[in-house]
Order: structure tokens, then C-alpha cells, then sequence
């Protein structure tokens, strides 16, 4: 990893341990103090004489009627949209595909590498309700799904490796494929590209074939979101973290950087040489949060397929406001179906990291390439 002198000797020793932590394999996630303690039995107090009215204390995080806080952002949004279940499309992100479409409507994105060293991303969409154009789609990958199912989410491809057909056949992967049953009633294509990269989706496309095929719609009973976020009044700024407002993920064919924007408190996406753009809006993205999650994996054949271990644990870097603090990420354990936990996120105490309200993009990177990685 490439960085700052005066930071290199911490983030060696603690990316050390992580690793080691994340050998051990998946643990339980360690238990956290209640948010608010007990309620203690209360006495009656004499009445006052006093004049002066009692202050009441004002709850952070209280919303109006009919709202809720999103599990993919944290900000306040309708009930009717942080209940539903988001979905989790497949973008296709070679050159050729460029710009996509309706990607700065994803709360969350992922990145993965995929065979030939390309780069696929997979954003959720909790909100699509006015989108008509959202991709390119492209086919599927097994470790695509396992991080699709830590947010509940559906999950729509055009196609998969073979390598993905078991997990996509378990009962509880409720997935849209371009090429299954649903396939016609979800996805289109467009006359402006060649084949496979004219590919898309929308919201009356989702929406027909989540009925179609009779998927729940709304988050499971008991769900509680993947993310830990700061209370709606409040900004993580990182503080005793090392100063970080470069970052490059050392992805081989698309580039990809970050780079903090001091005016607006985001990190700003580039690939290509240049910004990452969506057509649909013709902006450029930008994110609260940026996470480097580093994980184990292997090449699985000769066409350099590539699985990577989504269960065992690693270490993570987190960057907001212009500094980075680092930890070890741990998949829960969940009795009913371990597939379906999340995995969470721990800092160098063994806390809960929480991050920031708002946009997050995860760097999903090979736990070998943690030497090629620029931080500055």
C-alpha cells in the first residue's frame, strides 16, 4: 500500500492484525451496550413551587408521521420506500458501457473485480420509482448474491456464471434474471449499443416482475440494516483518523480513484482517466462514505473466474471527511440462514463502526493486492 510516511507504520500493524483476526474465521459479532439505558423505577418527587418549566429533551433522530430512516442511507425517506425491499442490479462497467445509467440513484454501491481484472459494479436502489433507464445490466457472479442478501434485497442480472447456479436456486435468493421467466417482463434494450451492452431495466420493469414471480415485497420481519448509522443531528468526521483525501483501489483496467471534494464533504469518483458520470443526470458521482474491504479468494479455472470468501472476515479502511480510520469486518451469525447476515464492520476497539448519513460506495479488493492500494 502506498501512503503517507507518518501513517504507513499504523496502517501496517493493524492491517496485520486483521488479517490474522480474519483467519480465525467468522466469530460473533461482539455484543454492544444498549443505545439508551434501562429505565430505572422513579419515586414522586414533590411539587415545585418553582416557576421555571422543566426542559424536555429532544429525541436526534424523531421523525414526522409516515417517515422512517432508510437502512441504505440512514436519511429520513416514506415508510412505503425504507420498508420495501431494495433491489441489487448488476452494472455493467467496461468502457464500452459508459456512461451508465441511473447508477447516482443507488444509496449503496459495490465494486468486484471479475475475470480478465474488469471491474463490475452492483448498486441498490431503494427509491427507482421515476427511473425508465437503469444500467447497463449484466450477468451475475456467487459473491455478487452473498452481498446482495446482507441487505435483503432483490436481485437482478442478465445472465450468470455457472459457478452461480446453485446459489441462485436456493429458495431464499429472490433474483430477476434477464434470462429466466421474468426476463421479458423486466429488462429491455436499447438501439444505441452493440449487444451485450444495451441492456436496462426500470422501475415498471421491477415492479412487474417482482409481481410475476410473487417475491415478498417488504423487508422481513426482524430486519435491521447492515450499516450502523450516526444520529440524524450528527457528522462521523473521523478525528483521531490519518489524513486520507486520495484513493486508489489499484483496480487494473478502469483506474478508478476517489478524491475528497472539501467543498461539498464527499469523495468524488473518477475511472477511465476521467469523472465517473451517470447519463442519466450528467453529474458526477460522489459518496459520504467510502469503504475498502479487503477479502480473501482464489482463482477457480483457467478462464480466471474468481470466487472470493464473503464469510470469513478481513479488514476494512473507512474514509469520510478527508481521513481514514481502519478495522476488521465479521459476517454475523444468523441461526435461521447464515447466508442472510450481514456482515459488520469493527474498529480497532472491537466497537461497531458507525458512519456517516448518506451515500456509500465499498471497494470490495483482493486481500493480495493491499500492497498496490494508494492512500495519500
Amino acid at each position: 500500500m502506498i501512503i503517507k510516511n507518518k501513517a504507513k507504520a499504523l496502517i501496517s500493524i493493524i492491517l496485520s492484525s486483521a488479517m490474522i483476526l480474519s483467519m480465525a474465521g467468522c466469530k460473533k459479532a461482539p455484543e454492544q451496550a444498549p443505545a439508551t439505558p434501562p429505565t430505572e423505577a422513579k419515586t414522586e418527587a414533590p411539587v415545585s413551587s418553582s416557576s421555571e418549566e422543566e426542559v424536555e429533551e429532544v429525541d436526534p433522530n424523531a421523525l414526522e408521521p409516515g417517515m422512517m430512516r432508510s437502512y441504505l442511507s440512514g436519511l429520513p425517506v416514506e415508510e412505503k420506500i425504507g420498508n420495501r425491499r431494495p433491489v441489487a442490479i448488476m452494472l455493467n462497467n467496461l468502457e464500452a458501457a459508459q456512461p451508465m445509467s441511473g447508477v447516482s440513484y443507488a444509496d449503496v454501491v459495490y465494486e468486484y473485480v471479475v475475470e480478465g481484472a474488469i471491474t463490475r459494479l452492483m448498486g441498490l436502489f431503494e427509491n427507482y420509482d421515476d427511473l425508465d433507464k437503469i444500467g447497463s445490466v449484466r450477468s451475475c457472479r456467487e459473491y455478487f448474491v452473498y452481498t446482495a442478501l446482507e441487505f435483503d434485497a432483490i436481485y437482478m442480472h442478465f445472465g450468470q456464471a455457472a459457478y452461480a447456479l446453485s446459489l441462485l436456486e436456493e429458495d431464499y435468493v429472490h433474483n430477476l434474471n434477464g434470462l429466466g421467466e421474468a426476463g421479458d417482463t423486466c429488462f429491455y434494450r436499447t438501439t444505441d449499443r452493440k449487444a451485450p451492452h444495451n441492456v436496462y431495466t426500470s422501475a415498471k420493469g421491477i415492479e412487474a416482475g417482482i409481481k410475476k414471480l410473487g417475491y415478498r415485497e417488504d423487508h422481513y420481519e426482524g430486519y435491521k440494516g447492515k450499516f450502523k448509522f450516526c444520529d440524524l443531528d450528527k457528522e462521523v468526521t473521523n478525528e483521531d483518523g490519518v489524513p486520507i483525501t486520495h484513493m486508489e483501489p489499484k483496480y487494473r483496467i478502469n483506474k478508478p480513484w476517489f478524491e475528497y471534494n472539501e467543498e461539498t464533504k464527499k469523495y468524488d469518483r473518477y475511472q477511465y482517466d476521467g469523472p465517473h458520470i451517470d447519463g442519466l443526470t450528467g453529474e458526477q458521482l460522489s459518496y459520504d462514505n467510502v469503504i475498502f474491504q479487503y477479502n480473501f479468494w482464489t482463482q477457480l479455472d483457467e478462464k480466471d473466474y474468481l470466487a472470493f470468501d464473503c464469510h470469513s472476515g478481513g479488514s476494512f479502511q473507512y474514509f469520510t471527511h478527508g481521513k481514514m480510520v481502519m478495522g476488521t469486518w465479521q459476517r454475523e451469525i444468523n441461526e435461521d440462514n447464515y447466508n442472510m447476515s450481514a456482515i459488520r464492520y469493527y474498529d480497532k476497539d472491537g466497537n461497531e463502526l458507525v458512519i456517516n448519513n448518506g451515500k456509500t460506495f465499498v471497494c470490495v479488493i483482493q486481500n493480495t493486492d493491499v500492497e498496490n492500494v494508494v492512500l495519500e
